[in-house]
């Protein structure tokens, strides 16, 4: 071997562990897949804000595949069940961002599980929201690594940790990291991000799927003041309306709360700034699928392009969301695709790109989007999707849609409407859904109203709704058990009232356990606490005086299924804990 050879084979061996992209040659793509909260469609400078800074992602959406009809939910839970399975979030046993009917059913097979097959290396980071106890968390689904939040959010009842923090509960919150209760100084999305990288850099050398859900710019509005200053003196309704979209009025309060929205999304740019350097650092851009997208609509009154609605509504202003995907082996990138599309197409989507089977015994709702990526001509004439919100369960006809072929029907109106009580848009003619065209295209409402029906019917029936998923108590896969308010069932308006009933839906293995009771403000000291189980009525006299704690020692359960009901009776008050921990002690 001569030496100019070996210097070439050298300077080729150097070159390649310098690129970072020595460990990943021909192999399955890392998936990088971001999801914000509660960011509208609007909340972009790529889509049209005139005072948002995002230069990152705007940076980003020039260089993806941009699709530009691209559909959620209308609230943060269901979003996130169909994005993770690729089914309708009603086949999952979501119902609901709360009051119990927050908890994706077990077995359902998530992104996480289908790409396990594959041997992907897999971490969530941020908001999980589809169980906080076994067998729904993140570690039962599929995922190595985790560092999240409990419930809806930060600050909010079921997070126990940071729920007493209130006005600070984005700063130096306690998370849980792998199931256990964590410290972590600093700002959420900060922290988020960084154990994001951090695991991207532990797991560099073979392929992995990073599940990075921040929690911003959900409720409450906490930013670092570094970030708020840079939007303290905006009009954020300045320069709007003059474009022919239509634009609602905004009150001072709508305006301070955008300004804080903005300054938390700005936030989010920077961080995916840095995450986006740590790809390049490692030589792993070339193979990163990176998606970009939103849960669902805004939740307050701003600049949404023009669309009709906010979070919660079945109009575009509160499901139509952005939709970034880059990927480099796949598409150049630059490109935009107007086919209808929505979050149902994630796991199938990935499951092509990454070649790992999805799972085979069930119903899977979604689309692959590889087609429309490399620009194949899809007819999806026939695709509808349906949308829908109301609390606990559906309700017939109230906030309920269905869109296909450009034409969306919606129902804002009673379980036995007549047709004329809805409203049909043809979209690709009145985007902004201002203009009824039912009365003009009455049988094609009809035969909406029916394909509707059908889709309703199957879905109100699905195995996993008429029994949803129970929390398992007792088990060596999570003691103690800590039942939050989230995961509550009983009154439709459960938060953090103290005269309220309530209840868990449980599993309860056969045992003695140990029994804390927290409440949201002391108890006076002359009640009694009472725990109902089924047939089961355990109470107990407090002797401790006015106290927000009460306990229970070595309470005997039987194997069993059922609801579990506490309660503290006093001064013909039932008050209801704020959470309830349940420790195996035998």
């Amino acid at each position: 071997m001569n030496l100019m050879y070996k210097h070439c084979i050298l300077l080729f061996m150097i070159l390649g562990l310098t690129s970072g992209g020595y460990a990943q040659k021909n192999q399955r793509p890392n998936v990088i897949l971001v999801i914000t909260d509660d960011q509208g469609y609007g909340d972009l400078g790529f889509t049209g804000n005139l005072h948002v800074k995002t230069p990152v992602i705007d940076a980003l959406a020039r260089e993806s595949v941009r699709f530009n009809n691209f559909y959620v939910s209308p609230v943060c839970a269901p979003t996130r069940s169909s994005l993770m399975t690729g089914r309708y979030s009603l086949r999952t046993g979501m119902r609901d961002t709360y009051n119990g009917g927050a908890i994706m059913a077990s077995n359902e097979v998530t992104i996480a599980e289908m790409l396990k097959q594959a041997d992907y290396t897999t971490g969530a980071f941020g908001k999980w929201h589809l169980g906080d106890n076994y067998p729904s968390r993140p570690s039962d689904q599929g995922f190595d690594e985790s560092v999240i939040h409990l419930s809806g959010g930060m600050g909010q009842v079921g997070d126990i940790t940071t729920y007493f923090k209130g006005d600070t509960s984005y700063f130096d919150p306690v998370l849980w990291h792998n199931n256990q209760q964590q410290a972590y100084e600093g700002y959420c999305s900060d922290i988020f991000t960084d154990q994001a990288i951090n695991f991207i850099d532990k797991n560099k050398e073979s392929p992995f799927f990073c599940y990075l859900a921040y929690n911003a710019p959900h409720t409450p509005l906490q930013v670092p003041d570094s970030y708020y200053q840079k939007y303290r003196d905006i009009d954020p309704s300045a320069g709007f309306g003059k474009d022919g979209k239509p634009f609602s009025k905004m009150s001072e309060k709508d305006k301070e709360d955008a300004r804080k929205v903005y300054a938390m999304v700005n936030n989010i740019d920077d961080n995916l700034g840095k995450l986006f350097k740590k790809l390049d650092a490692l030589g792993l851009s070339e193979n990163t699928l990176v998606i970009f997208m939103t849960d669902n609509g805004p939740q307050q009154t701003r600049y949404v392009s023009g669309m009709r609605g906010l979070k919660g509504d079945v109009y575009n202003g509160g499901v139509r969301v952005p939709f970034y995907l880059k990927y480099p082996a796949l598409s150049k990138g630059d490109k935009d695709v107007e086919t209808m599309t929505a979050h149902l197409d994630v796991l199938p989507t990935l499951s092509a790109i990454c070649d790992v089977e999805m799972p085979k015994d069930r119903i899977i709702d979604g689309k692959s989007l590889v087609p429309l990526i490399q620009g194949q001509k899809v007819e999806w004439a026939d695709r509808s999707l349906f949308f829908y919100w109301s609390r606990r369960y559906p309700e017939l006809y109230n906030n309920m849609a269905i869109q296909k072929a450009g034409y969306k029907l919606v129902g804002k109106t009673d379980y036995n409407a007549a047709i004329e009580d809805f409203e049909l848009f043809q979209l690709t003619k009145d985007p902004y859904e201002q203009h009824n065209v039912l009365k003009e295209n009455k049988e094609l409402a009809i035969d909406l109203k029916k394909e509707l029906d059908k889709i309703y019917g199957e879905l109100i029936i699905s195995e996993n709704l008429v029994n949803p998923p129970k929390i398992s108590v007792g088990t060596p896969y999570e003691n103690p058990v800590i039942l939050n308010r989230n995961d509550a069932g009983g009154e439709r308006g459960i938060w953090n009232q103290e005269e309220i009933y309530g209840h868990w839906d449980t599993e309860i293995e056969e045992g003695y356990y140990d029994i804390t009771f927290k409440f949201v403000q002391p108890v006076v000291g002359n009640g009694k606490m009472v725990l109902e189980a089924n047939t089961l009525v355990r109470q107990m006299e407090n002797k401790k005086g006015d106290t927000d704690i009460i306990q229970m020692e070595k309470v005997y359960f039987p194997k069993m299924t059922g609801k579990l009901l506490p309660f503290y009776a006093v001064d013909n008050k039932n008050i209801f804990p704020f959470w309830m921990e349940m420790k195996r002690v035998d």
